[in-house]
Parts: structure tokens; C-alpha cells; sequence
């Protein structure tokens, strides 16, 4: 698959313009192992290093429109791995502020010479189940590992703003917690696959 036929694989899904536009922009080549790139625009994850994997573009892509992040906001992804989403979620927002966690510190590393050049992006090499609570509160806040239950949730939802996002995988489900004037609502999407949390050792 090309990359004009995984965004007219997205665009059939029905994704936004917006999350189609940072598709197209951003090349998945830079942010997977060279073994792996004639499967970079493949619709499928791919394995990064030290069993980490990178989400396949069709559940990134839900993940991001249930997020809905907006120009000017301050958010948080929470294990970013080699930064493929960083850099989608700067494509949408233009300015603002986002800031990556993540575990591994090759990854940091790696992911922070991907996106030298997107000066609004910061990456910080950290377990990321505590949150940022530094630089909190933020408008949105994405998981990209799976939870086990709702206690990393719980710590991350209070660094969301009144009005805030938090894009969360549990277990098996995409969680989408809202806070509409500080009172906090969820929904459920079943039926995902995601890379459990890790933790320093």
C-alpha cells in the first residue's frame, strides 16, 4: 500500500479533512525501523523495538478524532514512542504546545531527532502513568499503551483542564473520558489491541 491509497483507505472510514491533510503530510518512512518500511503506509502496526509497536493508522486515526484537538491547545501524549502521533497532532493544531512522554530512552531519543525541526513538540524520557503534572493542566491528553484498569486514568484526568480530553486504551477499549465544567463523563469504543503499560525498572 502507497500513501495515497492508506489516506483513501482512512478518507472511506470517514475521518475529517483535518486528520486526513496531517496523514498526507507527515511520512510514517521516518518513524519506523528501516526493516519495515515497505510496510509504512500499511493499515496494520508495526513492531518498533523492545516489543513496542506502533498503532496501525486507521485506530491512530480514531484515537486523534475522538481526541478532537484543536489549534492553540496544550496536550499530552503518554508514551509516544518513536513520535509518529506527535507529529500528526502538530499538523492539526499549528501552534500550541505538546508534549510526548515516553519509557525508552533510545525512543526519546530517537523521536527527538525525528522532530527537531517541530519546535512546538517536547519529548521527555519518563514513565509516563504518573502524567505531567508539571505543566499541567492540559486541553488533551492521549494514552498510547493499554491500561490494565482505570488507576492511571484516574491520575491523568486530574491534570485535564475544566474542559479537557483524555483519549485512554483499557485492556481492550478506546475510553474517551470528557470534563464538561469539571464533572467528568465516559464512553466506550471495544475491540482494540495495544501494547500494555511499562514501567522503569
Amino acid at each position: 500500500m502507497n500513501k495515497d491509497e492508506l489516506i483513501e483507505t482512512l478518507k472511506k472510514k470517514g475521518f475529517s479533512d483535518k486528520i486526513l491533510s496531517a496523514f498526507s503530510k507527515v511520512n510514517r518512512e521516518n518513524f519506523v525501523p528501516e526493516n519495515m518500511l515497505v510496510h509504512a503506509q500499511d493499515d496494520i502496526a508495526l513492531p518498533i523495538e523492545d516489543g513496542v509497536t506502533l498503532s496501525q493508522p486507521s485506530t491512530i486515526a480514531l484515537m486523534l478524532s475522538l481526541l478532537s484537538p484543536e489549534q492553540g491547545q496544550k496536550i499530552l501524549e503518554v508514551g509516544s514512542g518513536s513520535g509518529y502521533v506527535l507529529a500528526l497532532l502538530s499538523e492539526i493544531i499549528k501552534d500550541g504546545k505538546i508534549y510526548g512522554l515516553e519509557i525508552n530512552s533510545r525512543l526519546a531519543i530517537k523521536s527527538k531527532k525525528v522532530l527537531i525541526n517541530r519546535s512546538i513538540i517536547e519529548i521527555i524520557n519518563r514513565d509516563g502513568s504518573v502524567g505531567l503534572l508539571e505543566f499541567a493542566p492540559f486541553d488533551r491528553i492521549l494514552v498510547s499503551f493499554s491500561c490494565p484498569d482505570k488507576y492511571i486514568p484516574s491520575r491523568l484526568i486530574d491534570q485535564l483542564s475544566p474542559n479537557g480530553t483524555l483519549i485512554v486504551p483499557i485492556n481492550q477499549s478506546i475510553f474517551k473520558f470528557t470534563k464538561t465544567n469539571g464533572v467528568v463523563s465516559q464512553e466506550e469504543f471495544p475491540g482494540y489491541a495495544f501494547v500494555p503499560v511499562r514501567k522503569l525498572e
